[in-house]
């Protein structure tokens, strides 16, 4: 780390939350009060049609650390790589705007705990992860969607599309150049290309708390992710994944 050099950023893609980010954001604030390192805040707007600008801009005058970044384009896949680029932290978390996992759960994911490993990401299948109040049908298709992606892409994961990820800032800059993919499928992307760098990836268990204003269409969002997968199994056999 550099002199000045925040050690830990959190970068929240956000479409349209203004109702959810002033709760997630005084938790975040609290959090990062508390710490005593330096950590940046990073809102990625992700082509909003509400209010999420204009929120992030009242935080800002509380929590100096807070930025806004506009990303006019959307998708989640899209907001995060924006903000993992622009980000200053020795180590970048990305988290969902809703704060699903409590925000008090990112230590886990920062050293000691994080070596010998380049990239932590939340699990919620893991030994010791619970879950709270999910319907039992959406598990289900999480976990059926997780096989696959274990079938196609990513043997031994248990849970790649869990929001809550934290990689080292050498990680995050040689790999999120290469995605591709700019939607929900874009974290086993990451994932995959990490692989192929040789990177080590640790599943990390957590508390995550099941949100009924989810986002994600759960018909819908499964069968383009799976489509997805085929994608980059054919980016994978092109190369375009493969160090440079």
């Amino acid at each position: 780390m550099t002199e000045g050099q925040p050690l830990l950023s959190i970068i929240i893609p956000a479409f349209n939350e203004e109702k959810r980010l002033p709760s997630s954001l005084e938790k975040i604030q609290t959090f990062v009060e508390a710490q005593p390192y330096l950590t940046e805040v990073i809102v990625v707007d992700n082509g909003s049609t509400d209010r999420t600008a204009e929120v992030v801009h009242v935080w800002e005058q509380t929590l100096p650390t807070l930025r806004l970044i506009q990303e006019r384009r959307r998708g989640k896949g899209l907001a995060v790589r924006t903000g993992m680029l622009a980000a200053k932290g020795a180590y970048r978390f990305f988290a969902d705007a809703d704060l699903s996992m409590p925000i008090e759960e990112v230590s886990k994911f920062l050293p000691p705990q994080l070596e010998p490993f380049d990239i932590a990401i939340g699990s919620r299948e893991v030994p010791g992860a619970k879950r709270y109040d999910e319907p039992g049908y959406r598990h289900l298709v999480g976990r059926l969607f997780n096989a696959l992606v274990r079938f196609l892409a990513l043997p031994g994961l248990q849970d790649t599309q869990c929001g809550f990820k934290c990689f080292r800032a050498e990680v995050a800059e040689a790999i999120f150049p290469l995605q591709t993919l700019e939607g929900m499928s874009f974290d086993a992307e990451v994932l995959l290309i990490a692989r192929k760098h040789g990177y080590k990836i640790r599943e990390v268990p957590i508390n995550w708390y099941f949100n009924p204003d989810s986002r994600v269409r759960l018909v819908k969002d499964s069968l383009r992710m799976a489509l997805d997968l085929l994608v980059m199994r054919r980016n994978a056999r092109l190369g375009l994944y493969d160090p440079r």
